[in-house]
């Protein structure tokens, strides 16, 4: 199924209900727009909340060593440790 959108005087272009029940998204939620090389776009539901797991190794820099929850856990008590008696 193809559809035609309208571009207004504004530059905005009003999505038909069509495209917004095959995306899955009512009123008030996001859309994302793509943008691909051959000057066409892809919309896709924006994400509500980006999820933790696109973090993952964001802090991670080349030679660094990967530390373990335990010795992350360890050098936050030995750190607390050091606060108390100081």
């Amino acid at each position: 199924m193809a559809l035609e959108l309208t571009i207004t005087a504004k530059g905005q272009v009003t999505l038909k209900q069509a495209v917004l029940d095959h995306l899955g998204l009512g009123p008030g939620q996001k859309v994302g727009v793509v943008f691909l090389p051959d000057g066409r776009i892809e919309l896709q539901p924006a994400a509500l909340r980006p999820s933790i797991v696109r973090a993952r190794g964001m802090l991670q820099r080349p030679g660094q060593r990967v530390i373990s929850l335990e010795e992350m856990q360890e050098a936050i008590e030995a750190e607390a440790g050091r606060a108390v008696k100081a």
